[in-house]
């Protein structure tokens, strides 16, 4: 019983309204809880370990993001977030163009960048084909892969999506998109369990997938 009870006060105390002695620090907490993952009480804690920094520093923290907000960019050719028109793997002459590794997010390209065994050169899909949210394929960048799989001298792409039922249709949507052009259709190893997703698995791993991936039909259910 006392257990139980104990239960119903932390939930109650979790939907409790809050009570802020200033109106700039709820708004401040309003904002900061808005964050994937941050509820109102660890926003309340954050800021007021901010008020007890120095003020420069604190300047300095809300400059930078609107710094980001007004200055961020988009690679005109891979979609990854750049400072410039072309990012800089997109703009090295010592990245493999003919190879293109097709990835959900900016989170996942730099997962495989950290293995530092990728030499090619990236396509940000901006997601994955997910009917239950409402994610088509017309939402994604896919057409601008298809353009440039046709217009360029592409020889392979590599499919470094999630093991995930999401990651899967992506990846045959892609495959059936591609297969009959002239370009090598591979899949990263499934060393990487089920379901898991690439922007959290070690280096070592996604390392020893992507370099032992194999054509991607052979992943297909005959």
């Amino acid at each position: 019983m006392f257990f139980t009870n104990l239960k119903v006060l932390c939930i109650n105390a979790n939907f409790a309204p809050m009570n802020f002695p200033s109106k700039l620090v709820e708004n401040a907490v309003e904002h900061l809880s808005r964050l994937p993952g941050i509820g109102k009480r660890s926003a309340l804690r954050l800021v007021l370990h901010m008020l007890k920094q120095d003020k420069f520093a604190i300047e300095q923290f809300g400059d930078s993001f609107i710094q980001l907000v007004n200055g961020i960019n988009y690679c005109s050719s891979c979609y990854s977030i750049s400072d410039a028109k072309l990012c800089e793997i997109c703009a090295s002459d010592k990245r493999e163009k003919s190879t293109i590794c097709v990835v959900e997010d900016i989170r996942v390209m730099m997962a495989i960048e950290n293995t530092m065994q990728f030499k090619g050169v990236y396509h940000v899909l901006g997601g994955l084909i997910s009917p239950m949210d409402g994610i088509g394929p017309t939402d994604l960048r896919i057409e601008e892969l298809i353009t440039k799989v046709n217009a360029s001298d592409i020889k392979e792409i590599i499919l470094a999506l999630s093991t995930t039922m999401e990651g899967d249709t992506t990846n045959y949507y892609l495959f059936r998109r591609l297969k009959d052009s002239a370009v090598k259709i591979s899949s990263i190893a499934r060393g990487i369990a089920i379901g898991d997703e690439l922007e959290y698995t070690d280096e070592v791993t996604l390392g020893t997938a992507l370099s032992s991936r194999m054509p991607y039909e052979n992943s297909l259910s005959k």
